[in-house]
């Protein structure tokens, strides 16, 4: 698609403040392939009135109708779901196939499922004598990543949209090709001018502005934790509601009982998937000691066979700081036993697919978020070992357990201090809600729970 040189404020492409300018680089090559405006505080200001001005008017629209736009918004994804995929390529740099299964095909299904929402949610109920009304907490400031550029940009509008809630985006810098799709997708819906917003610029410029400014009643954000701490920060000077989805360093448990040969194969594969730019992903593979020489066996043979299946990091920075983190693994005492810290490509920003084995949970690959291709196989002596390891970081954002019996699997993830656990390979929920424990975030995403992110409740008594 072509990039639009300016912001889509109340309803139409605006010029931006200024003329400094973003570019947009396909990470598969590097080759520039755009550019979009790096928006300042002005252009976030007028987005935020634009906003303000829209929200009596789209809070006192009737559910039914926020959710025949939020349907139309769905019909108008599944068309242009080509394109769609193609840009997330062209700008994140992920295989066509894997863009058109997920990338794609998710923030329809989260449209579609917001849609169904609106209409039948209960935004209001007799309890007792009082009468409780949900009510959108008002103009929110979404400020989304670059792994899943318009899954995360829907799990935030979607829900939003649906509460009666206006907002403004800004998107990341590295991916807003699909933000401005996503604007054209919204335009096209028939959304109500200053419901929604975008403007693109860079975190420490836009990202803070728009953090910051006393129009927004909620910053959702999804990032980085140390991000997140300073949006907090701000937040909570304010006395501003927040919602953080963050960071994850996610145990993928093996039991004595289990398939080994699948759960190592699957484990593999979430690690690989999306080139391991997922926050959600199992980095850690936490095996019986009975069993751990031939999981690592297993995994690395499964690894191997992802060197020309994945695709790069999203830009430079990202691919020296994954490779950073496997030299430091190495010169840790890990056991390289799958790719390393070498680039397989001459051209892109590409990581080979890396399997660490004899990491122990104090190493730094054990506790910090890498965000690529990288996996940690610890051994453990018995349940409860096992259960001190997957619990032991700051992280607690999503894991998984395989068990042969189901009931000794659900049994030990119920004492995982994690948000979202797969059981035996269990299967994405788009009405499932998604956050973290600890460090992992505050709030939660997708679905009915997703949803109440955007209201405040008022009681009236009779």
């Amino acid at each position: 698609m072509k990039a639009h040189d300016g912001m889509y404020i109340d309803g139409a492409w605006r010029p931006a403040d200024g003329r400094d300018s973003i570019e947009v680089v396909n990470p598969a090559d590097g080759q520039v392939i755009g550019r979009v405006p790096a928006g300042n505080a002005l252009d976030v200001d007028t987005a935020v009135r634009a906003a303000r001005a829209a929200l009596p008017g789209w809070a006192a629209t009737p559910p039914a109708e926020r959710a025949a736009r939020l349907a139309a918004l769905r019909d108008v994804l599944v068309a242009r779901k080509d394109e769609v995929a193609e840009t997330v390529t062209a700008e994140l740099g992920s295989p066509l196939k894997f863009s058109q299964a997920v990338h794609a095909a998710a923030p329809i299904a989260v449209a579609g499922s917001y849609a169904e929402l609106a209409a039948t949610y209960a935004f209001e109920e007799k309890v007792g004598n009082s009468v409780v009304h949900h009510e959108p907490v008002g103009v929110v400031g979404a400020i989304t990543p670059w792994n899943y550029p318009l899954h995360q940009i829907v799990a935030k509008a979607a829900p939003a949209l649906a509460a009666g809630c206006t907002l403004v985006l800004k998107p990341a810098e590295d991916t807003p090709l699909t933000a401005q799709l996503f604007a054209e997708a919204v335009h096209e819906a028939g959304v109500p001018a200053g419901v929604f917003n975008l403007v693109t610029g860079l975190g420490p410029v836009a990202g803070q502005a728009l953090a910051e400014h006393p129009g927004i009643d909620l910053v959702s954000f999804t990032g980085s934790t140390a991000v997140g701490r300073r949006i907090g920060a701000a937040a909570g000077a304010a006395v501003k509601r927040v919602a953080l989805e963050l960071g994850g360093k996610s145990a993928n448990v093996i039991l004595p009982s289990a398939d080994l040969a699948r759960a190592v194969n699957v484990g593999v594969a979430n690690v690989m998937s999306n080139s391991g730019q997922t926050c959600s992903a199992w980095t850690r593979m936490l095996v019986h000691r009975d069993q751990y020489d031939e999981a690592v066996e297993l995994a690395a043979g499964a690894a191997a066979k992802y060197g020309d299946r994945i695709g790069p990091l999203v830009n430079a920075k990202q691919q020296e700081r994954v490779r950073g983190y496997i030299e430091k693994g190495v010169a840790e005492g890990a056991r390289l036993v799958a790719g390393g810290p070498e680039a397989p490509r001459e051209e892109g920003y590409f990581v080979s697919p890396t399997v660490f084995a004899e990491v122990t949970d104090e190493m730094t690959v054990a506790q910090e978020e890498i965000f690529g291709p990288v996996l940690s196989i610890l051994r453990y002596e018995d349940e409860e070992d096992a259960l001190r390891i997957a619990n032991g970081t700051v992280y607690g954002l999503a894991g998984a357990v395989w068990a042969g019996d189901e009931a000794d699997a659900v049994a030990f993830a119920r004492r995982m201090d994690t948000g979202q656990v797969d059981i035996n390979g269990g299967r994405f929920n788009p009405l499932a809600p998604f956050g973290g424990y600890k460090q992992s975030g505050v709030g939660r995403e997708l679905g009915a729970h997703g949803l109440t992110e955007y209201l405040q409740t008022k009681s009236l008594q009779f």
